[in-house]
């Protein structure tokens, strides 16, 4: 793996030395219908929020030539630094992690889709924090853009790791498409051997009627995955045969006795938007989302009786379930422009219309198909923001842009735990547990991107934010719990300054500086924890993360691209991670989350895109080096100086894409990582087993064949050299893509 990452790391600086030679141009004349990922200074871009931060674009045209997209995550897997944890096709969990943060801190970054927050910061964990994704398909994107760091004042605390604001069509014409894909997995571990197919379709349909534009999109997935989780023990169970020896992550000895998560998804998305011209300087825009999943998780034994009957121990009644969910997502806004003068505002709603998991608890084979069991409901979760922003251009030139704005969301968490009978019906006994809150951030905020000369730009920013946490409620019947949970309220002043030097058209370096404040989310504050016989809530009164941001980055350009070279440094202090610990009153040692005194992360990030480095070929890629540790553990003192879960010291991308003629493309890509943890003193030492995180080098291929004006068709492979590994759970091997597409 060494070599792989080294022949990565050489690859990206060889090319990136020829790209210096060339005569300097603005990225701005770069032909924009280009397939391209852009790697560009925000202040190029003349929109309200003028961030001042590193910003790489993936284009519509990117998409469909390079990735085998099947869902919107996969649109993100080649950018620098990033890491988006998608287990399988229809996995509704599928977390980012950044530069500096990792695959279980999800409320650290921002994910907005036509200004819809699908960031999900009712949690910080890889669970039910996870953005939700599914709100969005690779058909309808025009470009998606992601900045990286807590820079622009325009954005909460929670931009500490990263913001992807995802943009979608609005048809100028009649326009029409439709899409048929396929793709096949074979799975191999352990006693499951299985071929996994996957079927979609999607279609589009949109029309200008004068000043009104509207467009509707629906897409259907039908998806199997690999095993997400296996059942070990230290010993085989008397009476059977079958299991599988290993080692558990500390590298103690396990028998694996089966496989439980194998899912089945039915899954539909779809979309409406409505854009109307209310004269020139004006536009009304409504976008409603609908997304339904219907799924199925089942187990698979690898334990046989005397007589060949499969036997089942206890662990597999967590690796059976079913899914009922439905979610709905609202955006409304209204946008003026002028001259020197532009505005939005904007309201959007998510919610958990209906979201339902149901559990047996009774003993297998027979809970297979009745038996008594648990219904968790999640129906009422949800969120809203409003935000009001401006920009104002003052001087000749845009000397200064001025840009302030305001910010009001409230976040719910209603999750309800009810007893059941019979898991398998819509039968739903009393409540048995439950974990309730809400919290609310409102904010102000401006920014003054002022040019001292012609080559020097300084931006200056501050952001205040007043956050609430209040209803919080904990109940249990067994244990008894019953806590109303204390009102919470905090608020914190971030600062940022930008300072951007351009000595040539061709080259800029800028240097930036961001404080922010990551407030705990409902599900960190009101976390429960079983101890034996008793049920507590370890802390209420966690306290905000304080992020404190550096980056210098240094980018060149030409006609056919950018390179960029980054610094990045980040402390964090009062870090919300789980840790071991010892649960108040000192009833014993327990992991949770808790805040952490300080951590450090820094590195080093080069990228590279270049569009026809030879006739015919674009490359892009990345290599970065971070190293991210806890400095300061009062309460785990052993994390000091250890690697921060799954954010390894090394990352790498690279894509080749070759233009055999106007009609073809052909591109390779690989993904690399080095070794994960995911315990906080490193105490995982095995890495490649069920809860380990391990280092993996994966090469996907795709082909794209434009048939006709009206047809292409694309093949591809992700995982070719089929590397079997795992980040906690096990991840996809070798799968197979095809995929038709029609469009008007």
């Amino acid at each position: 793996m060494n070599r792989a990452v080294s022949a990565l790391a050489m690859s990206v600086s060889m090319l990136a030395f020829p790209g210096f030679a060339y005569a300097a141009a603005s990225s701005d004349t770069a032909d924009a219908s280009a397939c391209e990922i852009i790697v560009t200074a925000q202040n190029q871009k003349k929109i309200i929020e003028n961030a001042p931060s590193t910003r790489v674009e993936v284009t519509e045209a990117r998409i469909a030539t390079s990735i085998n997209a099947v869902s919107v995550e996969d649109t993100l897997i080649y950018l620098p630094s990033l890491v988006v944890r998608k287990r399988h096709i229809g996995d509704n969990f599928a977390p980012i992690a950044t530069r500096t943060s990792g695959l279980g801190t999800s409320a650290r970054s921002l994910i907005y889709a036509d200004g819809v927050l699908l960031s999900a910061l009712i949690a910080n964990n890889n669970g039910n924090g996870s953005p939700r994704w599914n709100m969005v398909t690779p058909e309808e994107i025009s470009r998606i853009d992601v900045l990286y760091g807590p820079f622009s004042a325009a954005y909460a605390g929670n931009s500490i790791g990263t913001v992807v604001n995802i943009t979608t069509r609005t048809p100028d014409r009649l326009e029409a498409r439709a899409s048929v894909l396929t793709n096949v997995q074979h799975y191999s571990l352990y006693g499951t051997d299985k071929t996994l197919p996957t079927w979609q379709v999607s279609g589009s349909i949109g029309e200008r009627f004068g000043p009104l534009a509207l467009s509707a999109s629906a897409t259907r997935t039908i998806a199997n995955s690999q095993p997400i989780a296996f059942v070990t023990a230290s010993s085989t169970p008397s009476g059977t045969n079958g299991a599988f020896d290993d080692l558990n992550k500390t590298g103690a000895a396990i028998k694996v006795l089966g496989a439980g998560g194998l899912e089945h998804h039915v899954q539909d998305n779809a979309k409406l938007k409505a854009k109307l011209d209310l004269g020139a300087a004006m536009r009304l825009s409504y976008v409603i989302g609908l997304w339904r999943d219907d799924s199925r998780g089942t187990a698979e034994s690898y334990l046989g009786n005397a007589v060949g009957q499969p036997v089942y121990t206890s662990g597999f009644s967590s690796g059976i379930y079913t899914r009922d969910a439905l979610h709905l997502s609202h955006a409304l806004s209204l946008e003026g422009t002028s001259k020197v003068f532009d505005w939005h505002v904007i309201g959007t709603v998510y919610n958990y219309a209906r979201d339902i998991q149901r559990t047996p608890t009774a003993t297998l084979p027979a809970a297979f198909t009745a038996g008594a069991g648990n219904v968790v409901r999640q129906d009422g979760t949800g969120w809203y923001t409003i935000d009001a922003n401006g920009i104002w251009r003052v001087g000749a030139d845009g000397a200064s842009t001025l840009s302030f704005g305001a910010h009001l969301d409230r976040y719910t968490l209603a999750s309800n735990r009810y007893a059941t009978t019979d898991w398998t019906t819509a039968l739903q006994g009393g409540l048995k547990q439950a974990s309730r809150g809400r919290t609310r951030t409102s904010a102000i905020w401006a920014q003054d991107s002022y040019k001292l000369t012609p080559q020097l730009i300084m931006t200056l920013g501050a952001r205040y934010e007043w956050w609430h946490a209040f209803d919080g409620l904990n109940f249990s019947t067994t244990p008894a719990l019953n806590v109303s949970q204390p009102e919470r309220r905090a608020q914190g002043f971030s600062p940022k300054v930008s300072l951007e030097w351009q000595p040539a058209a061709a080259w800029r370096a800028r240097v930036s500086f961001g404080q922010a404040y990551r407030f705990p989310t409902a599900g960190e504050l009101f976390q429960a924890i079983t101890t034996g016989p008793t049920l507590s809530v370890p802390n209420p009164n966690l306290k905000p993360e304080r992020a404190r941001s550096e980056e210098l980055a240094i980018e060149h350009s030409n006609s056919g691209g950018n390179v960029r070279l980054s610094l990045f440094n980040e402390v964090i202090d009062n870090a919300l991670i789980s840790q071991t610990g010892t649960l108040p009153p000192a009833i014993g040692t327990f992991s949770y989350v808790q805040n952490i005194d300080r951590t450090r992360a820094r590195g080093v990030e080069l990228a590279m895109d270049q569009r026809h480095l030879v006739p015919g070929i674009d490359f892009a890629g990345s290599v970065t080096y971070a190293d991210a540790i806890t400095t300061k553990n009062t309460v785990f003192p052993a994390a000091v100086g250890k690697l921060l879960p799954s954010v390894p010291h090394w990352k790498a991308t690279a894509v080749i894409t070759w233009h055999p003629s106007e009609r073809i493309a052909l591109t390779t890509a690989a993904r690399y990582a080095s070794r994960n943890y995911a315990n906080l003193d490193n105490s995982d030492i095995v890495g490649n087993t069920y809860q380990g995180f391990y280092k993996y080098f994966v090469v996907d291929a795709r082909a794209t064949f434009k048939l006709s004006d009206r047809f292409d068709l694309a093949v591809g492979v992700d995982n070719l050299g089929n590397d079997k590994y795992f980040l906690f759970h096990p991840f996809p091997q070798r799968s197979f893509t095809a995929q038709i597409n029609w469009k008007l």
